[in-house]
């Protein structure tokens, strides 16, 4: 009996085992990322009040919830754009498209809305901002400005300069040129900080965005900095950074109630460097949205030379990340482009979301990307750390 109890003990922990290893394995190399069935029904509660920010007792109010549905969403709202060191952005575009879906040749053409330059110096509608403005005890610091370096303050809007590099955990963000109204629960931006030059992001359920840029390894010697050699890409619910980014407060954001963000190229940690990543943070299909559902491969990352990709959502609830130096930034991209290029590729790694929507779990922190290497790990980290521990529960 103590032999058949043992050998079924034996029996499982292998099975444990190889349940850990057998997806570990499967991770590998792709030119091609998709999210299909993206978007869902659910709700976030936006910040409805912020209080005496410039004290040390300010505080937040969230406000009522606000109902979302339909492919894309809720990231068919607006969104910001987001890029953190170290990288190099020598251009970046944003189009829409009336009706696009992926695959199919009655889609519609992409119109560019959008478009950075810098070797042009041309920025148009896109505004340059970055976390450089008065700090807050409840909020963090505000945006402001960005200068020609992407991080110090400037007065007004200014074009970023080509080759303008960014270090590990320094961060600028990309606006439309299109400012807010009042800010107000039933404005046009919602509540935001009156300390900001407050900007729309980019709306739409339709919508792609492409990137010419580097990603360069870190050359700082110390390792101490935090988001070492993490270089990201992301969009973000333009509520959140025009409140708070990263304020340890939960009601200074609607990020944790799950207002959204798209991790489009992202290294998750140091251990895997040359990895970018592509994850959804949100509450479809998971009630995790720190570490959200990461598509099961990775893209590669060129340290050494420039990468041209992007991000497309289509009319179909289907969403596709891409690495191509056939990427096009021209003011208008045919719909057979973008399907012959971006989507009819057959080195893919394609993850199904549920469309089950949980409910938001209760914290006091407003967003995860700013210590990522301690919130945000990778499917093989997350699943190296269970195989450990099955290690050690058999020791």
């Amino acid at each position: 009996m103590f032999a058949n109890m043992a050998f079924s003990h034996l029996s499982n922990t292998l099975l444990s085992i190889l349940l850990v290893l057998v997806p570990v394995l499967c991770v590998s190399e792709y030119d091609y990322l998709e999210f299909k069935n993206f978007g869902y029904s659910g709700t976030y509660n936006p910040v409805a009040s912020l209080n005496d920010i410039d004290s040390s007792s300010c505080s937040c109010e969230l406000g009522d919830p606000v109902r979302f549905s339909g492919a894309s969403a809720p990231l068919n709202e607006q969104v910001s754009v987001h890029f953190r060191g170290p990288l190099i952005l020598h251009q970046f575009a944003v189009y829409t498209s009336p009706d696009f879906v992926g695959g199919k040749s009655l889609s519609g053409n992409w119109s560019r809305i959008a478009y950075y330059n810098g070797e042009e110096g041309v920025a148009e509608n896109a505004t340059f901002l970055t976390t450089a403005g008065t700090n807050s005890s409840c909020l963090g610091k505000a945006l402001t400005y960005a200068g020609s370096d992407g991080l110090s303050k400037a007065s007004s809007a200014t074009v970023l300069d080509k080759n303008t590099l960014i270090g590990s955990n320094d961060e600028y963000s990309i606006f439309s040129n299109l400012t807010c109204g009042d800010s107000s629960p039933d404005g046009d931006c919602g509540v935001y900080r009156p300390d900001i030059p407050a900007y729309k992001g980019y709306s739409g359920t339709v919508k792609m965005f492409t990137f010419e840029f580097e990603m360069p390894t870190e050359e700082t010697a110390s390792e101490d900095i935090s988001n070492y050699n993490m270089p990201a890409i992301w969009l973000l619910n333009a509520q959140i950074p025009r409140t708070a980014q990263y304020s340890l407060n939960a009601n200074c954001s609607c990020w944790r109630s799950g207002c959204g963000e798209f991790d489009i190229f992202e290294v998750m940690n140091t251990t895997e460097s040359d990895h970018l990543y592509t994850t959804i943070h949100d509450y479809q299909g998971t009630d995790d949205i720190e570490s959200g559902i990461a598509i099961p491969g990775y893209i590669n990352r060129d340290t050494s030379g420039v990468m041209s990709g992007g991000a497309l959502f289509d009319s179909n609830g289907d969403v596709y990340v891409w690495m191509s130096n056939s990427t096009l930034f021209n003011s208008s991209v045919p719909y057979s482009h973008v399907n012959s290029h971006y989507i009819n590729n057959n080195d893919a790694a394609v993850d199904t979301l549920s469309s089950v929507s949980f409910s938001p779990a209760s914290s006091t922190s407003a967003s995860k990307k700013g210590d990522a290497a301690n919130a945000n790990d990778s499917l093989i980290s997350r699943l190296a750390v269970g195989f450990m521990g099955v290690l050690f529960w058999l020791l």
